[in-house]
């Protein structure tokens, strides 16, 4: 006889980040994203993106789509010029046109800007990273509770995938 409730269909998981299944499809071309439903917003970064290379007239087309369908139209995207290949002053996705910004925000973030004034912050995972190395940095960019800048994410995990 078994007590209701006693199933092994209800044993508390612990909670984690992302399940590992998600982590182990994570490969470059990809984005995580944590998209907060509240106004407070107070992680440094919104997500991590790990382009497969520094092109960005390949690279940015399917990012913008797949934010689209979660933030709704992104209207611009701020890179750094110094981190990618020719950086057009704009690029027509899904029939939108994204307009594209030059900063000197360093190559480790992407700022994405849905509407005129709701801003994101994405790292970017320089695409050369070893598979275990982006997925750990991934992680812990879009932890709801991370206050760490992206630049100092990446130099905790790079060195691992850096080895001469």
């Amino acid at each position: 006889m078994t007590d209701a409730g006693t199933s092994p269909h209800h044993v508390p998981t612990p909670p984690r980040l992302l399940p590992d299944e998600v982590h182990r499809a994570v490969g470059p071309g990809t984005a995580l994203l944590r998209l907060e439903t509240t106004g407070s917003r107070q992680s440094l970064l919104d997500g991590a993106w790990w382009p497969r290379s520094r092109d960005v007239e390949r690279e940015l087309p399917p990012l913008i789509t797949a934010l689209t369908e979660h933030l709704g139209p992104i209207t611009r995207v701020g890179l750094d010029a110094s981190a990618w290949n020719g950086i057009p002053t704009r690029l027509v996705v899904d029939d939108r046109v994204v307009h594209l910004d030059s900063f000197p925000v360093g190559d480790d973030t992407v700022l994405i800007t849905r509407g005129d004034t709701d801003h994101f912050s994405l790292m970017v995972v320089p695409p050369a990273t070893s598979s275990e190395a982006a997925r750990t940095a991934m992680a812990r960019a879009v932890h709801a509770d991370n206050v760490t800048e992206a630049a100092e994410i990446l130099l905790a995990e790079l060195p691992h995938a850096a080895a001469p």
